[in-house]
């Protein structure tokens, strides 16, 4: 007992005069030993010392003070440090904490503390094992293996500084390998990849496909450790976000399942088959403008839809370049023009070869080599459409602030049918002196 009592006073002494020194003392000691310690400590002297210990023993500690000594202790952290404390918390010792803090602090660290949807920051996991760089390897590897109890999965070893700076990583291969006296700082690798908490998961699946890293260190923009993404579960999300991105370009509801309710279905996916109804009628309009041409030229409806399908095939071809792009975040702003210029000449320069190949059929089917130059021609500036279209329909949509995917292809779809049945009848009016 007077071993502990000398021991929380020499800590005490080194707190006043050597705040880091007492850190290293610390850390020394077992994870419950230096819980035991620092919950004996004075409030300010617990609230000078809580920012700088490593993620195990400031979770443990401030899992276990009672709330009058977290209340006295909350007003002295200050609010980016009580942020970082809490990605090593679980939701219930957050929200406990939360309600300690004073109303000001309270809001300060709710807004840096609260990720975005999809983000980083809310995707992460805060079971991972940080260390500051002078631990020995023996005193870790006892520290990893105490902590199995707590369903720790460490794949990798993070080493942070006093103020929980990401400074590198351990792999556990390195770490068992190391003699037992050597310091950490002496086996880290410095040059560690990390992303920042308000990384969206679209753009974090992109920058991680090219690195086969089991899991990724997740920091704030002071690269703060907060937590860490495992791969197996960003795969998992990606492949969910990629599912609804597919259901919301053909009008079903996103969150839409093979066995939803029927009823729910039917108000997913109703809404958009009404939108769907209505271009339709706008491209039969199209039609019916030139409904005295096609009663005199009646071979014209046979190559209507030819028109048409080839232009909404086309412009789904760009539709899903496009759509992959914004995705996996490959577009840059500056380089959009560049890619609708790209996509509408592949469609002039599809349209030139599709519409030769169309109007070899049209001059054999009919003996009419004008019926041949009329559809392609009316192919050539469909596919043009189509292509422009397939590119800077989902660009617009997202420049506006709308989901690119919400039914992109509906869209399309009545511009290619609108342009294809105008093109290759206004064609038919200009040449129709040669094809009755």
């Amino acid at each position: 007992m007077s071993s502990q009592k000398s021991l929380i006073e020499f800590i005490q002494m080194l707190i006043e005069q050597a705040p880091i020194e007492a850190v290293r003392s610390l850390e020394r000691l077992d994870t419950e030993e230096a819980v035991r310690v620092l919950r004996e400590l004075s409030p300010s002297s617990i609230a000078r010392i809580l920012p700088h210990l490593t993620t195990e023993i400031a979770g443990e500690a401030v899992r276990g003070l009672p709330n009058e000594l977290l209340e006295r202790v909350s007003g002295q952290v200050q609010p980016h440090q009580w942020a970082a404390l809490f990605g090593m918390l679980p939701e219930d010792e957050r929200q406990r904490i939360v309600q300690t803090l004073p109303e000001k602090i309270k809001d300060q660290v709710r807004e840096l503390f609260e990720f975005p949807e999809d983000s980083a920051g809310q995707m992460m996991k805060t079971d991972f094992l940080a260390f500051l760089p002078h631990l020995k390897v023996k005193d870790a590897i006892k520290k990893i293996r105490s902590q199995a109890k707590r369903n720790v999965s460490p794949s990798y070893v993070y080493v942070v500084d006093e103020g929980r700076h990401l400074l590198g990583v351990i792999t556990m291969r390195d770490l068992l390998l190391a003699k037992g006296e050597a310091r950490l700082e002496s086996i880290v690798q410095p040059d560690i990849f990390s992303v920042d908490a308000f990384m969206d998961r679209e753009e974090l699946a992109n920058v991680l496909s090219g690195r086969r890293y089991f899991a990724v260190p997740v920091v704030d923009g002071e690269k703060r450790l907060l937590g860490v993404v495992r791969t197996e579960q960003l795969i998992s999300g990606v492949t969910e976000e990629a599912s609804e991105d597919i259901l919301k370009m053909f009008g079903a509801g996103a969150n839409e399942r093979s066995f939803s309710p029927i009823g729910f279905s039917l108000r997913k996916r109703l809404p958009w088959l009404h939108v769907n109804l209505a271009t339709a009628f706008l491209a039969a309009s199209v039609v019916g403008f030139f409904e005295e041409t096609i009663a005199r030229i009646t071979i014209l409806a046979v190559f209507l839809p030819v028109v048409a399908g080839q232009g909404g095939n086309a412009g789904a071809q760009s539709l899903a370049v496009v759509m992959r792009g914004l995705v996996m975040r490959e577009i840059p702003r500056d380089q959009v023009s560049s890619l609708i210029m790209k996509e509408s000449l592949i469609g002039i320069v599809n349209g030139c070869i599709i519409g030769l190949v169309t109007a070899g059929v049209a001059w054999l089917w009919e003996g009419n080599p004008f019926l041949g130059l009329v559809i392609g021609l009316a192919m050539i500036v469909n596919l043009l459409a189509a292509g422009f279209s397939g590119a800077a329909i989902p660009i617009a949509m997202k420049s506006i602030g709308l989901d690119p995917a919400q039914s992109s292809s509906i869209i399309l779809t009545t511009v290619t049918d609108v342009v294809g049945f105008l093109a290759f009848l206004g064609f038919a009016v200009v040449f129709q002196a040669h094809l009755v």
